[in-house]
């Protein structure tokens, strides 16, 4: 892998039959992927979802930012599992 000190890498994806672009961080582009390929689905599909799950948040961060959430909370242990 390259260095993690990259600037955002901007790609297009489609959501619900719209095109739209997210700029990610290349680090994040493949932790994108990878998740994708461990959900079994299309890394379009997955992101739809994500912004699905996003936009029905009560305050809604920008596509970029809610993937990036939740590439960090899958890769974190659950909360009630970390013991004190």
């Amino acid at each position: 892998m390259t260095s993690p000190y990259h600037p955002p890498v901007k790609r297009s994806v489609e959501i619900a039959g719209h095109k739209t672009s997210i700029s990610l961080e290349p680090l994040f582009w493949d932790w994108l992927r990878a998740a994708a390929k461990a959900e079994g689905l299309p890394l379009n599909a997955l992101v739809a979802r994500i912004d699905a799950e996003r936009i029905a948040s009560p305050t809604p961060p920008g596509l970029a930012s809610a993937v990036r959430l939740w590439l960090a909370s899958r890769a974190l242990p659950d909360p009630s599992d970390v013991q004190d």
